[in-house]
């Protein structure tokens, strides 16, 4: 598994952020364009280089401050066709798919975290699937409703924000949560308040969906399922298998058990509504305490520069800009 960075630079950090890439291990190519870059002004670098060496060498780049003078772009190719990339996964330390990529990580849980209208869209789509799932008892819909919620890309952001210490994320995911749920939750109680005199179900509906009993009557395996969701959700972000998402979605049922909580209030089931609420409550904190607890393991286990290291580069960046 190997990536392309692009990195754009002044002139005068263009050798030694030329030197930092090959010195690099895991690195399998250096293209240097000289004066091509406009604005601002200076030199492209490109980067082949094995997924598991970008966290280190971005250390460096971060070092350097090339963020600050420049840009760093990062794709994946979707196929390599080189013998000095396969050597270069091979000198590399560990595997790609356990590599984690901290600021790839932060802009996937960042960009999913935001209050949009696009969020709320979905997590009132998904509310009112779910409150139709409740009032037919079809658990089919239930699952539909656990699919389209967007829930945890703010939930993931909060576990990232609390290990990275990055509080405006934490900030702006906890207002989508905060916000999302309550409007998603009203307009279904205010669906769920218009059906009946409608007829479209009854008010006994709650007594005879034997299908959803699960969503309203939490125990130990509700937190234990919401703990293998935040696990496998975070791991599936880290390694970018956006494919084993969807089962973190189907897995959890934070959406079902808001949907709950609306109709049950409106229907006066509020013993019904609390252990909803209470279902809730644990599909939320474990997914992000297990989330957490992920990436903390990943912070420990991370390979750090040596402090020579950081110097040195720090020390040659001077001298570059004088």
């Amino acid at each position: 598994m190997v990536v392309q960075l692009r990195i754009c630079v002044p002139g005068e950090l263009s050798a030694v952020t030329v030197q930092t890439c090959r010195d690099q291990r895991g690195v399998a190519e250096v293209t240097v364009a000289k004066g091509v870059a406009v604005v601002p002004p200076g030199d492209v670098i490109e980067v082949l280089i094995a997924r598991e060496s970008v966290e280190e060498l971005l250390e460096k780049l971060e070092i350097l401050k090339i963020r600050d003078a420049g840009s760093i772009a990062m794709t994946t190719p979707e196929f390599v066709l080189s013998r000095k990339a396969d050597r270069a996964e091979r000198a590399a330390p560990g595997d790609g798919a356990d590599a984690v990529i901290w600021d790839d990580v932060t802009r996937q849980t960042g960009e999913d975290s935001r209050l949009t209208w696009n969020f709320i869209a979905f997590l009132v789509l998904a509310t009112q699937l779910a409150g139709i799932g409740i009032v037919t008892d079809s658990p089919i819909a239930i699952v539909g409703a656990m699919a389209v919620g967007p829930e945890f890309g703010p939930l993931a952001a909060l576990a990232v924000s609390l290990a990275t210490r990055q509080w405006k994320l934490g900030r702006r995911a906890a207002v989508a949560l905060g916000v999302g749920f309550p409007v998603a939750m009203l307009l279904a109680a205010l669906t769920a308040w218009l059906s009946v005199p409608l007829g479209l179900f009854p008010r006994d509906a709650l007594d005879k969906g034997s299908a959803v009993e699960f969503i309203y009557h939490p125990g130990p395996y509700s937190l234990i399922v919401a703990v293998l969701a935040g696990i496998a959700g975070m791991l599936s972000i880290i390694g970018r298998r956006s494919a084993a998402l969807i089962g973190v979605f189907i897995s959890v049922t934070t959406v079902p058990a808001a949907g709950y909580v609306a109709v049950a209030l409106v229907l006066g089931e509020y013993q019904k509504a609390a252990g909803s609420a209470l279902q809730l409550l644990l599909n939320l904190v474990g997914i992000v305490v297990a989330a957490l607890a992920v990436l903390l393991f990943y912070r420990v286990v991370a390979r750090r520069l040596p402090d020579g290291v950081a110097r040195r580069l720090q020390r040659q960046r001077s001298g570059a800009r004088r």
